[in-house]
């Protein structure tokens, strides 16, 4: 078992635009921070750049708000484009109260404003801002670029994307996993010993949302422009599953 955990993060991401190359940019990231990609590494990315990369840009001007939205609106004082957006983004409004809008994303996991964002964002029109949707399909994103630097460095890594998020009876956001690949995501302990030969009974533990959250830590929410987390000394198994295995069920989610 690893018993260090190193956290890089990796040096001067460049803002990045719709289209860019983020294995390209990642690698030469690796290459200013004096290090090359290596069997076991875990790359934490945060969901920011994927989604800038991906052109998940919307234009609130282009949005039409329907009866929905505009009572959604009203209820919580939120901007009727805004509330028409984070609709589209979702399955079911979950909690709402003003100033707070907490929905089931379509990709299944609970977020406030389906995960729509405003923050560290350049609008390319004054009068016209946009906003930032989470990427459609996280865990193939993640996917894509773990090919892409396999492919070109014959070595086997992860990559988890990650987001923040708050939580229930906890204060403060704290990042998770809302994509993943080539890392089991959730590990089961259930009917392993504990020190004293006790079977394990209901041990899960979220890896994916643990490295998601510890990458978290050196990317900050603000303006310190380090999307890209390197982690070494994990101890995980690889696997293709995705982010699934870490969504509750719904008939086992006792906040609904």
């Amino acid at each position: 078992m690893a018993t260090q955990l190193t956290l890089t993060a990796l040096p001067d991401i460049p803002l990045v635009e719709p289209g860019d190359d983020l294995a390209t940019i990642i690698l030469d990231a690796y290459a200013r921070a004096d290090l090359m990609p290596a069997d076991g590494d875990v790359l934490v990315i945060a969901q920011k750049i994927v989604s800038k990369v991906e052109n998940r840009y919307a234009y609130l001007s282009t949005i039409e708000p329907g009866p929905a939205a505009l009572a959604l609106a009203d209820r919580t004082r939120t901007e009727p484009r805004l509330a028409e957006l984070i609709l589209r983004e979702s399955r079911e409004v979950l909690r709402q109260r003003p100033g707070v809008v907490i929905v089931e994303h379509q990709l299944g996991y609970v977020h406030a404003n389906a995960g729509i964002d405003r923050s560290n964002i350049v609008s390319d029109d004054d009068h016209d801002p946009r906003v930032l949707l989470l990427p459609a399909d996280p865990d193939a994103s993640a996917r894509s670029l773990r090919d892409t630097l396999r492919e070109r460095y014959r070595v086997d890594i992860a990559v988890i994307i990650n987001d923040s998020a708050g939580r229930a009876w906890r204060n403060g956001v704290i990042g998770f996993a809302i994509g993943c690949a080539g890392i089991e995501p959730l590990r089961d302990m259930i009917g392993q010993p504990d020190l004293f030969g006790r079977a394990l009974e209901r041990t899960q533990i979220a890896i994916a949302d643990e490295l998601a959250a510890a990458g978290s830590l050196l990317m900050g929410q603000a303006s310190e422009a380090t999307p890209v987390v390197l982690a070494r000394g994990v101890r995980f198994s690889a696997s293709d599953i995705g982010n699934a295995p870490l969504i509750r069920a719904r008939h086992e989610d006792l906040f609904r």
